[in-house]
């Protein structure tokens, strides 16, 4: 049973969820919900029970000391929520876990009773897949949707994946069958530097929600971080001849692929952002419902150690990431938007590998709840896109 004793009444209310595992790569989605917590001081007034979902020898807890008491903290999904001040305040539910082990269609289930209760009436869940991307450019973020009437309104992408799927996938579906509107925000995480953290794509995809929802996202030192980022990848692909040569066939498809957008509406909405944070304002921004890419590249910042990007081919399926580097396993991510992420699958919207989220992280349908696709155990998204 659901209670909410402790919650106050919410003002247009916005469900914003991330799930470390099979869907973030790089850890780009999760580290976004954590920043929306952090600047916002967010206070959980709910956690799922981690008995119901989690497979301890997966997703392992962990032992502290706290005033000279040993104390455990088990894997799990929490729920807190923020208050957005401003002209028009609004109010932010944030959903942030691990992919669970086992019971998906429950978990959805849980989810969405939380989301009736509170009136939420747009659930953003957000995603990262490794792919064909180059480090040097803005990362690519699609927005996508299995609701025809919410692509048209809010200029997404109806999602037409089919393949494996992760949470992200199945949570989208179990909203849509449910009646409540959803929408997938998918970063592409360049496959050949996929190691924790990425502030860049998590600043990406920040830039994205901002714009979808209306709300000004306060972004901290995250700039700094993704120049800096930026800058370390730079020089360790300059010390490679090989890594070098292939960011830059990377580099030349993204452009060629790429520059319709270098004008018209895509500088209109980049215009836009820098006038609103030029003029400081606090609430909620202007740009609701649109597709505005983000524009994050930076090459300043200070030089910082980051692991060695790792070498592929253009054909070359992205290394699958390992759960044993990190919490429960870096993503392998659903398909970059408008490029294969290596695995094979594209995004749902396109129905190939291009678009993450909307077009393919094969989002199951879950009515009750799809069946998982079981999606796969650890490392890898491979959802090629977004779901």
């Amino acid at each position: 049973m659901i209670e909410l004793e402790g919650v106050p009444e919410l003002i247009d209310p916005v469900m914003v969820a991330a799930f470390e595992g099979w869907n973030d790569a790089g850890d780009a989605a999760s580290t976004a919900v954590a920043h929306l917590d952090r600047e916002w001081k967010g206070e959980v007034f709910a956690a799922l029970d981690a008995e119901d979902y989690y497979d301890f020898q997966v997703n392992r807890p962990t032992v502290f000391m706290e005033d000279g008491a040993r104390k455990v903290t088990w894997p799990t999904t929490r729920l807190s929520v923020v208050r957005v001040a401003g002209d028009t305040p609004r109010d932010l539910v944030l959903v942030r876990g691990i992919e669970p082990s086992m019971r998906w269609r429950s978990f959805c289930n849980e989810i969405l009773g939380f989301a009736h209760e509170l009136g939420v009436e747009l659930v953003v869940i957000l995603g990262a897949l490794l792919g064909d991307t180059p480090h040097t450019r803005p990362v690519p973020v699609s927005g996508v949707t299995s609701d025809a009437t919410l692509a048209r309104t809010m200029d997404l992408e109806e999602t037409r994946y089919e393949g494996p799927t992760g949470i992200v996938g199945i949570l989208q579906e179990a909203c849509t069958h449910a009646g409540v509107p959803a929408v997938s925000l998918w970063a592409a995480v360049p496959h050949y530097v996929s190691q924790p953290p990425n502030p860049k794509a998590t600043l990406a995809l920040l830039n994205r929600l901002e714009d979808l929802i209306g709300v000004r996202i306060p972004l901290g030192e995250l700039s700094e971080d993704a120049r800096a980022w930026q800058l370390g990848v730079d020089q360790l692909a300059s010390e490679d001849s090989e890594v070098a040569e292939y960011v830059q066939s990377l580099e030349e498809a993204r452009d060629t692929a790429e520059l319709p957008e270098a004008s018209g509406e895509a500088i209109a909405r980049e215009f836009e952002r820098y006038l609103r944070r030029r003029d400081g304002e606090p609430g909620r921004g202007t740009g609701a419902g649109t597709a505005g890419r983000a524009t994050d590249t930076g090459t300043g910042g200070a030089g910082r150690t980051w692991p060695k990007p790792s070498r592929g081919s253009h054909d070359q399926e992205p290394a699958p990431a390992r759960d044993s580097d990190r919490s429960p396993g870096q993503d392998r991510g659903p398909e970059p938007p408008a490029e294969d992420d290596g695995e094979g699958h594209g995004p749902e919207g396109t129905g190939g590998a291009e678009s993450p989220d909307g077009s393919g992280d094969g989002r199951k349908d879950h009515g009750a709840g799809p069946e998982p696709d079981t999606g796969p155990d650890s490392g890898h998204e491979g959802d090629a896109s977004q779901d």
